[in-house]
């Protein structure tokens, strides 16, 4: 059996393909794809071969964010054919250090899929035949399409990042960025009773979006940090702060708005980036990273099955297989495009 495939081969060169599909074995699942969205980290590749340290150095199939139907099912699986689900991209190993310590988002084995991070690449789900262990999957609810529970990866990214926060009921919450994570992040704390949610974005669009998602404010901040100077007065407003952008000027005014012994969680990921250490020693400000997640991917479907989180208002674009290329230079276009989904 062949699958219609695509492959990234380094910066901007993305080429639709052929390849092979193996049949199901024990514990094992044959998808017919049905949709897959496009990664901050996937426009990392496709736009500068990597992010940071992480650079593509062998071809990728790139893509961790896709549901599809089960179509065939190997030995000793439970799921039925005709089932929708969305797909769990991360394999911890289950008996490294920190696997055995309960922290299998730090696994030393880590398989994630659609990731250059290590050699040779973990190869992703931007294909139209798939296929992935049962555990993986995860059934969605009749009445969630596709694109819903595409979404599952990124919201379980923000549960992550929430929890990584402490209490978030009744606080005041800033979020910079408002793209995909930062407007599922929007939904995420509001989603934990967050008195009051600020964003902020340099595109109009965007913080539509996010406003679509639960913002209470939105403000565009590309005349300047100056747009935040409200909330830096008696050292701080906030009293929480994600911030999912990575640009420095962001940084900066998340430290200068949170209040004194705040929290600031990194969602967002770069290079280096210059920080004011004086101003977090001074404020006594609690920084935390925050990176992809485990149990959070059962809550994510769960809540978009139920739309208790409604994902539908970050979803832009849906393109077929074939326009792949095309649908990674729309995707890196943020005045028009938001979660922009290949279809199969």
């Amino acid at each position: 059996m062949q699958t219609r495939l695509a492959r990234l081969y380094g910066k901007g060169d993305l080429r639709i393909e052929n390849g092979a599909v193996p049949s199901p074995g024990p514990g094992e699942v044959l998808l017919k794809m049905a949709a897959a969205g496009i990664c901050g980290s996937d426009l990392h590749y496709y736009q500068d071969g990597g992010f940071g340290p992480v650079r593509v150095r062998e071809p990728i199939i790139p893509g961790h964010e896709a549901a599809g139907v089960v179509e065939q099912v190997g030995a000793d699986v439970k799921l039925k054919p005709g089932t929708l689900v969305a797909v769990n991209p991360s394999q911890p190993c289950g008996h490294c250090e920190y696997c055995r310590k309960a922290m299998p988002i730090h696994c030393l084995e880590m398989r994630f899929m659609g990731s250059a991070m290590r050699l040779p690449h973990e190869q992703g789900m931007f294909r139209e035949w798939f296929v992935v262990p049962e555990k993986q999957c995860f059934e969605v609810a009749p009445g969630t399409s596709a694109a819903e529970a595409a979404c599952s990866e990124p919201l379980s990214v923000c549960l992550h990042a929430a929890s990584r926060a402490g209490e978030i009921r009744g606080k005041r919450v800033l979020v910079t960025g408002a793209g995909p994570i930062g407007s599922l992040m929007v939904a995420a704390v509001r989603h934990h009773g967050a008195e009051e949610i600020v964003v902020t974005d340099l595109a109009d669009a965007a913080l539509q979006r996010a406003t679509a998602m639960g913002a209470t404010r939105a403000i565009n901040v590309s005349a300047g940090a100056s747009a935040l100077t409200e909330f830096e007065a008696n050292k701080g407003y906030f009293d929480l702060v994600f911030e999912c952008s990575a640009a420095a000027p962001a940084i900066r005014s998340a430290i200068a708005t949170v209040k004194p012994r705040g929290t600031i969680v990194q969602v967002g990921v770069s290079g280096e980036v210059p920080v004011p250490l004086n101003a977090i020693v001074a404020k006594e400000l609690h920084i935390h990273g925050t990176q992809r997640f485990h149990e959070e991917f059962a809550t994510a479907v769960a809540l978009i099955s139920s739309r208790a989180i409604d994902v539908r208002p970050i979803i832009s674009h849906s393109m077929p297989l074939e326009q792949a290329d095309a649908a990674f230079v729309l995707a890196g276009d943020r005045t028009a495009a938001c979660k922009v989904q290949l279809t199969f």
